[in-house]
C-alpha cells in the first residue's frame, strides 16, 4: 500500500531512530488522553449530578408549594380552586415542621412530614420509596427515612417517642405554676405538665430510601392529624402541595394560583425552592470544563515542543526535500501530520478510557476508598448513594473535537516554521 509521500515522513519520523523523540511523542499523546478523560469524566458527572438532583427533588417535592408565612386556615376553598386550575394534576394538604425524637438513649432533631396518604400519593409516589415495612399512617404511626433509622437503631414495630419544640413555652409556663402550687394543685400541675412534656409515642411502621441522604436521614412522615396535634394547629396546616402535568412548566401554572392567594398566603416552584442548588451546580460544571480544558492545551503545547525538537533535528532532510522539488505545503504536512496523529490517537484514547470509568465509576470509587481508607464519595456530603452519570453525546463531541482541533494548531506552528526555511541555509545545517 502507497502512502502519500508527507504521510509516509511523518509516520517515518514518529519511529525511535536513536533519539528520544518518540519518547516525548508518547508524552504529548499521554497528555491529550489524560485531558480528553478528565473533561468528559468531569462534565458527565456533572451533568449527571443536576440531573439526578432535579429528577430526585421532583419525586419527593410537590411542583408547586402553596403556603403561608403564618397558617392556612381555609385551606378547603383554595384546594378546590387550585384543583380547578388548568394544568393541575392534584393537591394535598401537609404540616411539615422540626421536631424532637427519641428511642432507647438516642434523641435527634429531624423534620416530621404529616400527610394524608391517600392524597399525598397523587402528588408525590411515596409508595415506590418504601424499604421495609408499608406506608401505613393509620392511627398513632410513622414511616421514617432509612438513614435516619439507621442513626435511631430502629426498627419496623418499634415504637417511637416525638416531642414538639412548638411546647417549649407552654412547657416552662408549666414549670413556673409548678413552682408555686402545693399539694393536690401540685399533682394536677405535675399531670398537665406531663401531657405537654410527652406528646405522641409513634408506632415505625415502614422504612422509606430515596436515595437521596437529606431526605432519608431528616425526615419522617405522619398522619396529618398528628402533625395537627404536635405543632396545635387545630384544623389548618402549614401549606398544600401540588402536582402539575409538566414539572418544567410550573412556574406557568403558579402564575395562575397566584391569581386567588391572597398575602401572606404565596406559591412556590421545585425550581425556585432548590435554585441555589441548581446555579452551584450549573456554574460548577462550567468552571470545572474550562478549568480542565487547560490539561490539553498543556498537552498541545508538549506537541508543539515535539514538533520544534523535530524540525530543528531534521533541518538538514527538510532543505534535501526543498532541494528536490517539494513545496511548502507538502513539508508542512510532514511535521503537521505528527501532530494530527498524535491528536489523533490522543483523543479516541482519551475516549475509550473515559467512557470505561464513567462505566465502572462507583466500582472504582469503592476500591480507592478501600484502598485509600478515605471516604472518595461521602454521601453525607454529596447527597447521592452513588456517583451520578449521564453522559451528553454532543458535550463528548465538543471535547474531542476541541482536543483535536488545538493539538492541530499548535501542531501547525512549528511545521509552518520548517517549511519556510531556506533550502540553502538548511543544507548547510551543522
Amino acid at each position: 500500500m502507497k502512502l502519500p509521500f508527507s504521510f509516509f515522513l511523518a509516520l517515518r519520523y514518529l519511529k525511535p531512530k536513536r533519539t528520544s523523540v518518540s519518547i516525548i511523542t508518547l508524552i504529548s499523546m499521554l497528555g491529550v488522553t489524560l485531558g480528553v478523560t478528565v473533561l468528559i469524566v468531569v462534565i458527565s458527572v456533572m451533568t449527571g449530578f443536576d440531573r439526578e438532583l432535579r429528577r430526585k427533588v421532583i419525586d419527593w417535592d410537590a411542583h408547586i408549594l402553596v403556603g403561608s408565612d403564618d397558617v392556612l386556615r381555609d385551606w378547603r376553598d383554595l384546594t378546590v380552586k387550585i384543583r380547578n386550575t388548568p394544568g393541575v394534576v392534584g393537591t394535598a394538604p401537609y404540616v411539615q415542621g422540626p421536631v424532637i425524637v427519641e428511642f432507647g438513649n438516642q434523641r435527634l432533631a429531624p423534620m416530621i412530614r404529616g400527610i394524608d396518604p391517600a392524597e399525598e400519593e397523587k402528588v408525590v409516589p411515596l409508595q415506590k420509596f418504601i424499604k421495609e415495612g408499608t406506608l401505613d399512617l393509620e392511627g398513632e404511626s410513622t414511616v421514617l427515612g432509612s438513614e435516619l433509622a439507621k442513626r435511631l437503631h430502629i426498627r419496623v414495630g418499634d415504637k417511637l417517642t416525638v416531642y414538639s419544640p412548638g411546647n417549649l413555652g407552654a412547657i416552662l409556663d408549666g414549670i413556673k405554676e409548678l413552682e408555686k402550687t402545693k399539694g393536690e394543685d401540685e399533682r394536677k400541675a405535675i399531670d398537665k405538665l406531663r401531657d405537654v412534656v410527652l406528646p405522641k409515642e409513634l408506632t415505625v411502621t415502614g422504612i422509606f430510601e430515596t436515595g437521596q441522604y437529606l431526605h432519608d436521614s431528616e425526615f419522617l412522615l405522619v398522619p396529618i392529624h398528628i402533625g395537627q396535634e404536635l405543632y396545635g394547629l387545630d384544623d389548618a396546616l402549614h401549606g398544600l402541595t401540588v402536582k402539575t402535568v409538566d414539572p418544567y412548566a410550573a412556574e406557568r401554572v403558579k402564575r395562575e394560583i397566584e391569581k386567588f392567594l391572597q398575602p401572606p398566603q404565596f406559591a412556590q416552584t421545585w425550581i425556585d425552592m432548590n435554585k441555589p442548588f441548581f446555579e452551584a451546580v450549573r456554574l460548577e460544571r462550567t468552571v470545572m470544563f474550562f478549568l480542565l480544558f487547560f490539561i490539553v492545551i498543556v498537552a498541545a503545547f508538549g506537541i508543539m515542543n515535539t514538533l520544534i525538537t523535530v524540525t530543528v533535528q531534521k533541518t538538514r532532510d527538510i532543505g534535501v526535500m526543498k532541494a528536490i522539488g517539494a513545496n511548502i505545503w507538502q513539508i508542512v504536512w510532514v511535521f503537521l501530520g505528527q501532530g494530527v496523529v498524535v491528536g489523533i490517537f490522543g483523543t479516541l484514547t482519551g475516549l475509550g478510557l473515559g467512557m470505561t470509568l464513567i462505566r465502572y465509576r462507583n466500582g472504582f470509587s469503592q476500591w480507592l476508598s478501600n484502598t485509600l481508607h478515605i471516604p472518595i464519595f461521602p454521601k453525607e456530603v454529596y447527597q447521592f448513594s452513588e456517583i451520578p452519570a449521564e453522559v451528553v453525546p454532543g458535550d463528548v463531541a465538543i471535547i474531542c473535537i476541541s482536543a483535536f482541533v488545538i493539538c492541530w494548531i499548535f501542531a501547525l506552528i512549528p511545521a509552518y516554521r520548517a517549511a519556510r526555511l531556506d533550502p540553502v541555509t538548511a543544507l548547510r545545517y551543522e
